[in-house]
């Protein structure tokens, strides 16, 4: 009599699972997103350089790896209208300048940031839309050639800043 009795619990509760699981949504996830089944596609737009200092192809560069960044992790259609997800803004700095200074008033170190100020809309789940500014950095020894500096480091700062956004607008940290 005892074994009846368990298995009549396991198959009860197996059966409330079926049943509290039937109206549930399930979101998926690449690499930590989580993404409502109904969002279907994304778009991205042009992020133009409204910084004072304007590094030449920094707009471009910026918005083609926000692209690239949203393809590789997610599994959404890319549009160049309004997707169900979107994201605009624009480069609002890009500065360097000296961080630590020595006795004798001379730059030890400089610092190469980069600000962008980007407004997410999710027109699926709008309480996670928002609009913000993010910023990154690298300092590096100021007897290295400023341009030198640029070309190493402002790979590095807009990987991180997409990182950092996409992670805001789908891993919601």
């Amino acid at each position: 009599m005892y074994p009846l009795s368990k298995k009549f619990c396991i198959w009860i509760m197996a059966l409330a699972g079926i049943i509290s699981g039937e109206g549930c949504t399930v979101k998926y996830s690449f690499t930590g997103a989580t993404i409502a089944p109904e969002v279907k596609s994304i778009s991205v737009q042009y992020f133009p350089n409204r910084a004072a200092t304007v590094l030449p192809n920094l707009a471009q560069d910026f918005t083609n790896a926000l692209m690239d960044r949203c393809k590789a992790q997610t599994g959404l259609t890319f549009t160049n209208d309004m997707g169900d997800v979107n994201f605009e803004g624009e480069i609002t700095d890009y500065k360097i300048e000296p961080v630590a200074i020595t006795g004798n008033e001379m730059a030890a170190m400089n610092r190469l940031s980069i600000s962008v100020r980007v407004k997410f809309t999710n027109r699926v789940e709008p309480e996670w839309d928002f609009e913000t500014t993010f910023t990154r950095y690298a300092e590096y020894e100021s007897t290295m050639d400023p341009t030198q500096a640029q070309d190493e480091y402002t790979p590095q700062i807009i990987d991180q800043l997409t990182e950092d956004i996409f992670n805001r607008a789908f891993v919601n940290w």
